[in-house]
């Protein structure tokens, strides 16, 4: 697999010089072979460069700028994906390469082959490690148990809070009730004064 980086060798622009340049560097570091595609001098190239970028990663105006990189015929990205691989010690996952035994991308890839991967492999295959202690409730079926517990505990308590509920509007009603009782009282006290008056002066007109 060889991995080609679109370049514009006469670019006027610094900061794509800039960028090819810190792609290109990096590349040799790593001891990556990679082939310059100058978009400059031929008009072949930057045709394909261009026709081969995906559109969702083209530019609003749809003219990608260089550096664009490929792993053949497929698509890695540009340079802010690069970088972006870079500072996650991801480049040759980004290239689609396999890292070299030692880098700090083996490595990272080691440890997740050989932490939850592999347990799950284990799992798989029907390796799991017996020193590891179950609960007893779980071995026998019973790990739901305080969960289930907790819930009953908590359906009581609900029932608790309804009937308390229930004790206190029994309790307002028959406020409310007593509050319509001495208030008919008061109203026949205040009426009975004046319908006694009423029947003394009907007596006294009779006599006359």
């Amino acid at each position: 697999m060889v991995i080609k980086v679109f370049l514009a060798s006469s670019s006027g622009s610094t900061a794509i010089k800039k960028k090819q340049q810190d792609v290109v560097g990096f590349l040799e570091a790593l001891k990556v072979e990679y082939a310059q595609l100058d978009i400059a001098c031929s008009e072949e190239n930057r045709m394909w460069m261009r026709q081969n970028v995906p559109q969702e990663k083209k530019p609003s105006n749809g003219i990608p700028l260089p550096p664009q990189i490929f792993n053949e015929e497929g698509y890695c990205g540009d340079y802010e994906t690069f970088f972006d691989a870079k500072e996650d010690n991801a480049v040759f996952a980004f290239l689609g390469l396999p890292p070299p035994p030692g880098s700090k991308e083996a490595d990272q890839a080691g440890i997740v082959q050989n932490g939850t991967h592999a347990e799950e492999t284990n799992a798989e295959n029907g390796n799991v490690d017996d020193s590891i202690e179950v609960p007893v409730e779980e071995r026998n079926g019973n790990s739901h148990s305080d969960e289930e517990q907790a819930a009953g505990e908590e359906e009581e308590g609900e029932e608790e809070l309804a009937e308390e509920d229930e004790v206190m509007e029994e309790d307002e009603d028959m406020a409310e009730e007593e509050e319509a009782v001495e208030e008919t009282d008061e109203v026949t006290e205040e009426t009975a004064p004046a319908e006694e008056e009423e029947e003394e002066e009907e007596q006294e007109e009779e006599a006359e």
